[in-house]
């Protein structure tokens, strides 16, 4: 069975279509094949794109202490955390150092050893009862604040729970050298 369907070109020129079984299965096959081949290429995008549309997972909460050892603390407490990170399919194990210590209302908080001047590792001076950068001299009160030199904030806070009597923290990087606390992973 043979079906005829004339069209006129551009030309003014009839062209003739013929249209059999054999033509439309063979057009219904390659449009099968396609819509085939899209379905089962999504979940193979979707894998090999994962890395670039995925955004970095945050960090879990870390152990830093129990309450215990905060209870008698007369200055900051230096302490190591370590803390996974997922980017894409890499997990990546970090240990960071933080300090706890206690705000103007006496409650705990955890502050970030990274200056944010431009990334060195701050440590606290017990004779001078303040934190001090070796890199540019920058400053900072026994709570974080600045109080001298180059950085143009204070220390950054970490997001801090207690469970299980155990203090924990959620550590984050923050972007250097920018007036306001500005999150990157």
């Amino acid at each position: 069975m043979e079906q005829q369907i004339e069209k006129v070109n551009a030309a003014g020129q009839k062209d003739v279509i013929i249209i059999n079984r054999r033509s439309f299965f063979g057009a219904l096959m390659a449009v099968g094949s396609l819509g085939m081949g899209a379905i089962l290429s999504v979940p193979v995008l979707r894998y090999v794109l994962y890395p670039l549309y995925a955004k970095a997972s945050g960090t879990e909460w870390s152990d830093v202490g129990e309450m215990s050892e905060f209870a008698n603390a007369t200055g900051p407490v230096r302490k190591t955390i370590t803390f996974a990170q997922r980017d894409g399919w890499r997990e990546v194990v970090s240990a960071q150092s933080v300090y706890v210590s206690r705000n103007a209302d006496g409650q705990l908080e955890v502050l970030s050893a990274i200056c944010p001047h431009l990334g060195c590792s701050v440590s606290w001076q017990q004779a001078q009862s303040e934190f001090v950068c070796p890199c540019h001299g920058g400053r900072f009160q026994a709570d974080g604040q600045h109080v001298f030199g180059p950085p143009p904030r204070a220390m950054d806070k970490l997001t801090t729970r207690v469970q299980d009597n155990k203090l924990q923290v959620r550590f984050q990087y923050f972007r250097s050298n920018v007036p306001n606390q500005e999150k990157l992973s």
